[in-house]
């Protein structure tokens, strides 16, 4: 007869250690190898294979303890049981007890700060309502601060319905301003003509933008008055902004607490330019530089949509900021007194990219089920649908009008573009990019002469009309934004934390 050296009892399944030669049961010196890796009395390492198994025969049912072979034994091991189970039952009545103390004075400190909390806003009420009266009496009439951070949620602005006529009013002279020399207008001088594209290559990378976790940028903007300055918005849901002629961060800006979706610049001749973003998290910020601290100071908050924001674009007249959800709504709103001027009805689908035309008079608005929704921007009404033809479902996730107004560039698949012709609501042209490439972002350039697809294979860029590939960048590697630049000279893309740019070679 031997014994277990863990537990004192006789094994049933005896093993012995080949190292000390002891005999512990197989299922208790298992465990504490795996636990501890050695032996349980001596403490050298020991492992499963240095067990033996201890061939025992003839087999025969291990001996009843000693404390359980006879009737008076038996009785003290269930009055020992019962014991437990009595002292058991005693703590856990404690447990209870002090849990009832401990939720009762949770319940009282809550209803205590629920009662300040009620009594502070009565006292802010009465706060305003003297300050209002003293303000009628003294003939002032109050105004936000100009350092104010306003919210601007549902309640600030129009819901569902027609723009007021003010608004319509100047929709109307913007578009009557810009398609009568648009549609002449020729590219300016000086412009890159396609020889001068083709012979693209990279001049310039700024790495190590944005925070390293969670890494990635996820849009761009560039400064149309200050070509040297751009803005981007990343996973880390910061908005910064960059000035590539002195390598440095101007400002990073933070308000957002998912991803940043889309930036842009409001610069209009005569006002000071606004940092706009759209996040993840539902809001849109807007950000005005401060002469007085020379900093970038929180301007508002919009807070109208219930969805991620999809979609960021400035209104040709440069005072009305256009958002699209995936709550299946846009919103219009006026950046003079940062008021929503308008929210369209919830659509069939959710918007996931926003374009509006150079005119001013139309939105294109993309969805999940491949379909495109062009909606006048006076009226709100619905005036027409694109569908590509013969395809699978997909995302619409970017859009781009040409300047000229004739055309709209959209993905018409995961991996090709196609350009619609918007006179005949036709594809006038389909560009496939390969069953591998997933596309990001499209762009039109300024000019209408060249259009570019960013996506998870770099950058193509291709001649409008003849359709011809120009040039591709395939060292970025997964590109999120594109943006042409000044006179079409230059390419920039985001790429990780990189922003690249390509150009003719010096």
């Amino acid at each position: 007869m031997f014994f277990c050296g863990i537990s004192g009892e006789p094994p049933q399944d005896p093993v012995v250690s080949a190292k000390s030669g002891h005999v512990y049961e197989r299922r208790l010196i298992l465990k504490y190898i795996n636990d501890n890796g050695t032996d349980p009395l001596t403490g050298e390492k020991l492992e499963e294979s240095d067990l033996l198994t201890v061939k025992a025969n003839p087999k025969a049912a291990p001996p009843r303890p000693p404390a359980a072979t006879s009737t008076p034994a038996l009785l003290h091991m269930l009055q020992n049981e019962w014991d437990a189970v009595v002292l058991e039952m005693f703590a856990l009545k404690q447990q209870y007890n002090s849990t009832r103390q401990e939720l009762s004075y949770a319940l009282y400190a809550q209803d205590a700060a629920s009662r300040v909390i009620a009594r502070l806003i009565r006292e802010r009420d009465a706060a305003r309502e003297a300050l209002a009266n003293v303000q009628a009496t003294m003939g002032i009439t109050p105004a936000n601060g100009s350092a104010e951070d306003v919210e601007m949620a549902e309640e600030n602005g129009a819901q569902e319905g027609a723009l007021p006529k003010e608004i319509v009013d100047q929709i109307d002279e913007t578009q009557q301003t810009l398609s009568a020399t648009r549609k002449k207008r020729k590219a300016p001088a000086g412009y890159t003509s396609a020889a001068d594209v083709k012979t693209f290559v990279a001049t310039h990378t700024i790495p190590s933008l944005h925070s390293a976790s969670p890494a990635g940028m996820t849009s761009l903007a560039v400064s149309r008055l200050n070509p040297s300055q751009f803005l981007t918005g990343g996973n880390d849901k910061i908005v910064q902004l960059y000035d590539r002629s002195t390598d440095k961060v101007l400002a990073s800006l933070k308000g957002h607490t998912k991803k940043v979706n889309h930036v842009a610049f409001r610069e209009h001749e005569g006002e000071s330019t606004l940092l706009l973003s759209a996040g993840a998290d539902k809001i849109a910020k807007i950000w005005a530089h401060d002469s007085a601290s020379g900093e970038y100071i929180p301007k508002s908050t919009i807070r109208t949509h219930k969805g991620e924001l999809t979609g960021l674009v400035v209104h040709p007249t440069n005072s009305i900021l256009a958002l699209s959800s995936l709550d299946k709504t846009y919103s219009l709103h006026e950046l003079s007194n940062f008021t929503q001027v308008y929210r369209s009805a919830p659509a069939d689908d959710a918007f996931t990219s926003l374009a509006i035309h150079p005119d001013g008079a139309l939105l294109a608005l993309g969805t999940p089920s491949s379909k495109i929704q062009i909606c006048d921007v006076r009226s709100g009404v619905v005036a027409a649908y694109i569908t590509p033809p013969d395809a699978s479902t997909f995302t619409v996730n970017s859009l781009s009008f040409s300047e000229n107004g004739y055309h709209l560039l959209a993905p018409d698949s995961l991996s090709s573009v196609a350009i619609w012709d918007l006179r005949k609501m036709k594809t006038a042209h389909s560009i496939p990019l390969g069953d591998n490439f997933k596309v990001n972002k499209v762009v039109y350039d300024y000019s209408a002469q060249y259009l570019g697809v960013a996506g998870n294979q770099g950058i193509r860029v291709f001649a409008h009309k003849s359709w011809d590939e120009l040039v591709r960048f395939e060292e970025a590697d997964d590109v999120s934004d594109m943006v042409f630049g000044e006179q079409g000279k230059e390419i920039w893309a985001t790429s990780g934390r990189e922003v690249r740019i390509w150009g003719q070679p010096a």
